[in-house]
Parts: C-alpha cells; structure tokens; sequence
C-alpha cells in the first residue's frame, strides 16, 4: 500500500482489503479560471470497474497589481508587476499630474500583448500568470511631488488602482542680467529677468 500520485492529487492509498477509506487531496493550488478534473478508477477480481471523477474547483477571476509604486525626481523607467487569470487586461490612467502616456503594449505571462486586447493561449484559464506594464516617467521640474493612478481592469469588470509618487524636484532660482545700470538722469528704467520654479523674494 502506497500513496497514489495522479496530475493535481494525491490518495492516502493505492490499495486496500476490505472496508477502508481512500483520502484525495490537492496537491497544488488551482488558480485559473477554470474546473481541474481527473478519473481514477476502482477495481477488484470479478468485479465491474467503478470509476471516480475528482474535481478541484477553480479560484475564479483574480487580480492584483501593486498598490504603490515610486520614483525619483529625475524619472526614468518604471515597471509596474501583477497577477492575474483574466483572459485579457485593460490599463487606463485616473487622476494624473505627472503626464505619463501609458504604452500600448503590456507583457503577461512572457507574451507581449495589446492593451485591452484577448492574451494569446489564455494562460489564465489554466493558472495566474504574472504581467507587468513599462513606462517612462518624465524628470519633475516643479518643487512639489506630483502623482498619477494607473488602473488595471479585468475581464470580469474588476478594477484596481496603482498610485505612483515622482519625488518632487529641486527649487530652481536665476537671474539676468546680474548687474542693472541706470542713467544719471533716471530717464529709462532696468529690469531684471527672474527664472524660479519656486517663490522668492528681493531684499
């Protein structure tokens, strides 16, 4: 008597005399969209074979990206990363004072894919497949931090929210010309050209 290995189960047992009991458990999780079943069959000497179909229930539709994402105040590349089972995915941006452009494309489960558009081979069915979502973040010019959501809907309808931070950028203060001369006799004026992104004062 021993343990019987069959795809996603396992029984306690292969065999027995008598009454007894054959335990089936799962030995891994089903996360696609999708039933899981196999066959085993009973059998005994002079006997009609007595099959058995053991199902594992599907997780249903699942996703999740993460919540948070930051960046440094001179930008560059970011990555955002998730899981999901859907059978497609659709990106769109919320509110957004940082003026990123979400690209057209997206990678899930290692295959470039449209936004928006069926996942080729639907690996979801099967299982959770990761995704992920590149984009370039511009440099912040202004002395404030700016944000910008980035929402990720499944194909059932759910929808959930990445908030990415760009680092607020460095206070900026120049001035031209440095040096003003007026005439003796006050009859025209100077100025001074001011370039800040930030307030400032002349003392």
């Amino acid at each position: 008597m021993a343990e019987l290995v069959k795809s996603f189960v396992t029984l306690d047992k292969d065999s027995g005399s008598g009454n007894g009991t054959v335990t089936a458990s799962a030995n891994s999780q089903n996360t696609g969209r999708s039933v899981r079943q196999l066959q085993v069959t009973f059998k005994a000497p002079n006997c009609a074979d007595v099959p058995v179909t053991i199902r594992q229930l599907a997780k249903g539709e699942a996703t999740s990206i993460q919540g948070t994402a930051s960046v440094v105040k001179t930008g560059g590349t970011l990555t955002l990363t998730g899981v999901s089972n859907s059978k497609k995915l659709t990106f769109t941006k919320g509110t957004d004072n940082i003026g990123l452009t979400l690209p057209s494309t997206y990678t899930a489960g290692g295959v470039e894919t449209q936004n928006g558009a069926d996942i080729s081979g639907d690996p979801g069915n099967t299982a959770e497949y990761n995704f992920s979502l590149q984009m370039q973040v511009p440099a912040n010019a202004g002395i404030e931090a700016k944000t910008c959501q980035i929402i990720v809907t499944d194909d059932g309808g759910n929808a959930y929210t990445c908030t990415i931070t760009l680092a607020a950028g460095d206070a900026t203060l120049s001035v031209s010309p440095t040096t003003v001369e007026l005439p003796w006799d006050g009859s025209t004026t100077g100025s001074v050209t001011v370039t800040s992104n930030t307030s400032w004062t002349v003392e």
